[in-house]
């Protein structure tokens, strides 16, 4: 069966994993890549062998791309996701899907529109650990969920700052939106929909728009309560990124450089096993993006092969900022903000 052929924007920071795992799979070939530093484009070109755009449109004019992956900054996400659903291909987005409500909307409306399909990267979703918990949870093995914590302690310098979109309200958010997001993501994604929220932001340690720091109280829609602490400020080093599950039976965490390693798993009837369970995945991998955009892009391959939904498709990403969006309003209005499940239908 022939490759689905993959055009990728933004080469960045995060487009390398792409392209590599693109390389990897059998089922998939990056065909063309674009970027508007000319030079940052025919960089990444000519090292994975594709051909270079400096304009995004002129790309999306190519007969021969089925999925565009986009990988440029969040305020961007989009409108670039629109514009490549228009042009009749499917769309892989990183997180965040977008940074408002309004956006996101109009990106799933875009690519139903226009009858393509839509996957969002929440690559910790697919790691080992994290499906594990999701099991544990879905089986019943914890019994009623009473707690969650999302908890982000991470570091960047200024300069991170200072590249004129980081940090910046129309680009990228602060701490939640960018770090945090998927965390959050997790936690919902593991207890359920989010009732209500309450929550402080602020700017302490960096010159820049959005917040560094963030802290959230969360209420469930099925009674358990949670918290969100989301940071840039832990100098000189990130020091956590995990979710934590606490319920009748059983406590859960797992942690790690991306959320790829159980830290705590006691659970009733597996408490002689706790060791055992908890050596089972001890490597960390280079970076917090972790390992699992192969899976994330593995998965989007089989969708658009199966014409069904990719498994983080838009209905899932919007979740997350969702709830981002409530803890913002939250700390500007010092007030608890309602979350109204209607954006999802």
């Amino acid at each position: 069966m022939e490759a689905l052929r993959f055009g990728l924007v933004g080469c960045g920071r995060v487009a390398p994993r792409h392209a590599k795992f693109l390389g990897d799979l059998p089922g998939a070939a990056l065909s063309a890549v674009a970027d508007i530093v000319d030079t940052r484009a025919d960089h990444f070109a000519h090292e994975y062998g594709a051909d270079a755009y400096y304009n995004y449109e002129k790309m999306l004019e190519r007969d021969d791309l089925d999925v565009i992956t986009i990988c440029t900054p969040s305020g961007l996400h989009a409108e670039m996701g629109i514009k490549a659903a228009q042009a009749g291909k499917h769309v892989l987005v990183e997180k965040p899907i977008a940074l408002s409500l309004e956006d996101a909307n109009a990106l799933i409306k875009a690519a139903d529109d226009a009858g393509v399909l839509l996957g969002v990267v929440l690559q910790n979703r697919y790691n080992p650990p994290m499906q594990k918990t999701c099991e544990a949870v879905q089986a019943g093995l914890l019994g009623r969920l009473l707690l969650g914590n999302a908890t982000v302690r991470w570091f960047r310098p200024q300069e991170y700052y200072e590249d004129h979109w980081h940090g910046t309200l129309a680009m990228d958010g602060g701490a939640l939106m960018n770090q945090s997001i998927h965390h959050i993501d997790a936690l919902q994604w593991l207890i359920g929909d989010v009732e209500s929220v309450f929550a402080y932001t602020a700017t302490l340690a960096h010159r820049m728009e959005a917040e560094d720091t963030g802290v959230a109280v969360l209420k469930f829609k099925n009674g358990a309560l949670g918290t969100v602490e989301g940071s840039t400020v832990t100098y000189p080093q990130n020091l956590e990124g995990s979710i934590a599950i606490f319920g009748e039976h059983g406590s859960v965490k797992v942690g790690g450089t991306a959320l790829n390693r159980r830290v705590i798993w006691k659970i009733d009837g597996q408490l002689e096993h706790e060791r055992e369970i908890l050596t089972q995945e001890q490597l960390d991998p280079p970076s917090v993006y972790g390992s699992s955009h192969r899976e994330v892009i593995a998965d989007m391959i089989d969708a658009v092969r199966n014409n069904r939904a990719p498994q983080t498709n838009g209905s899932e990403a919007i979740r997350s900022l969702e709830i981002v969006l409530a803890i913002y309003e939250s700390a500007r209005t010092g007030q608890p903000v309602s979350l109204n499940s209607e954006v999802r239908s």
